[in-house]
């Protein structure tokens, strides 16, 4: 079955449990995994399944099956689709409306948010293994950890649409990792909405407080990855998105370790705490920079320097002049390496968000002034980094191979490398092959 993925991670962790399921195996169609981050991300994936069917690029006979975001809410597969978006009801009979995970709705267990994965059975990854490895999406595999949140981030849909935090155990993860690394894989991407918040009862800090009735805020985060470490043999564990709220010493201890990934992506949104306030996060400006600055303090043996990338949500409403310049400085302060500036979407298309009712939204005009602004810092800050690592070594994971010599893959601190910008050292030019090369350019 052809699909499409649209934005995160966790769509792509999903998709390959979809492609694999029994449900799908025998059907003929497109799979496609939807998204409702931006209104602009909806009208993407709505154009896309239209032209599909309009201009016949499937087969009569062929079914368009949407599963993620769009499609569901608590987990279940949304029964008022059409009715809440309109725009594809006309071709209701060649689309199918899908849950969230093909295995059935998550079970979580009494005692609390830790997922009885027990219930949820194993991909036969030996019948995967030559299929996926000619696919690009599979060179590093993502393993899901923790789902979705309890914040209710002012601008986020997302958290309408999905359920609350929950987590896996560390046990079934180091399982499905170790059963990876002994198919093929070298890399593993841990990932979804809040990974420093695995292990704990709840994503939202205040919350976490008063239910525990602790003050300092802690972190389990440090013991899943401790214990990855210590029970699998995979080569290279990769941290996907990070809030900050719950890093503390022990998991910047942890960092230290040469297998994980010197890389780290913060949801950062802001460097101003009125806006940051107006978001309902649940951090200031100097609690996240002071994180940032002593996870670029860590001390690793191989040296490398750590890259740090961060989301950014620019014009927020009531965002001042004053406001955006503190999300500047926070972007020089911690030499945040890459920035994915997100403008700020009202979602005034079919669903909204509480921050659409905001008061003082910001102008066209002052949008475009603010994006190129953050862009240009941002790129130089990007091309500053990768001067300074000109003509260290580094190992790469070779990710696509075209024609015997055109290849790509990324360095461990996520330097875009390719035939064009490296120098081999040690190598074998195989997809899936780990190449020691040194950046020339």
């Amino acid at each position: 079955m052809q699909y499409k993925i649209f934005w995160c991670k966790v769509n792509k962790y999903y998709t390959d449990k979809w492609l694999n399921s029994d449900y799908l195996k025998d059907k003929q169609g497109i799979f496609v995994a939807s998204c409702v981050v931006t209104d602009n991300a909806k009208r993407k994936w709505i154009k896309f399944i239209k032209d599909l069917l309009v201009k016949g690029e499937i087969n009569e006979n062929e079914k368009v099956f949407i599963s993620w975001c769009w499609a569901f809410k608590n987990w279940e597969a949304q029964e008022d689709f059409f009715n809440l978006y309109p725009d594809l009801e006309e071709f209701k009979w060649r689309i199918e409306i899908l849950w969230e995970d093909p295995e059935g709705p998550h079970l979580i267990s009494p005692k609390g948010r830790e997922i009885a994965t027990k219930e949820i059975k194993k991909l036969d990854l030996s019948k995967l293994k030559n299929k996926l490895k000619n696919t690009e999406i599979y060179t590093k595999k993502f393993v899901l950890i923790q789902g979705w949140c309890d914040s209710f981030c002012s601008f986020c849909l997302t958290v309408v649409k999905r359920w609350r935090h929950y987590f896996r155990a560390k046990e079934d993860l180091a399982e499905e990792i170790e059963e990876f690394a002994q198919n093929w894989w070298k890399e593993v991407v841990l990932t979804w909405i809040n990974l420093s918040a695995w292990g704990l009862n709840s994503t939202n800090p205040e919350l976490w407080r008063q239910v525990n009735k602790i003050e300092e805020v802690v972190s389990n985060f440090s013991e899943l990855l401790e214990y990855l470490l210590i029970n699998t043999s995979i080569k290279r564990l990769r941290i996907s998105s990070l809030w900050p709220e719950f890093i503390d010493e022990k998991l910047l201890k942890i960092f230290e370790n040469t297998r994980i990934y010197p890389h780290f992506h913060f949801s950062a949104q802001s460097g101003s705490n009125e806006v940051l306030k107006n978001m309902k996060r649940h951090y200031t400006w100097d609690f996240i920079k002071q994180v940032m600055l002593d996870l670029r303090n860590i001390k690793r043996e191989d040296n490398i320097e750590l890259s740090i990338w961060a989301d950014i949500i620019v014009w927020f409403p009531g965002e001042t002049s004053n406001d955006f310049k503190k999300t500047l400085d926070l972007i020089k302060t911690c030499k945040i390496t890459k920035v994915h500036a997100f403008p700020f979407s009202a979602h005034k298309l079919w669903e909204n968000v509480p921050a659409w009712f905001y008061k003082e939204q910001i102008s066209d005009k002052i949008k475009k002034d603010r994006m190129f602004e953050i862009m240009s810092l941002s790129e130089q800050i990007r091309d500053d980094f990768i001067d300074e690592n000109i003509w260290k070594k580094f190992e790469i994971l070779v990710e696509v191979v075209k024609d015997d010599w055109k290849w790509k893959g990324w360095t461990q601190n996520y330097i875009e490398a390719s035939n064009e910008n490296i120098e081999i050292i040690s190598w074998e030019i195989k997809r899936n092959e780990i190449v020691i090369w040194k950046l020339i350019k």
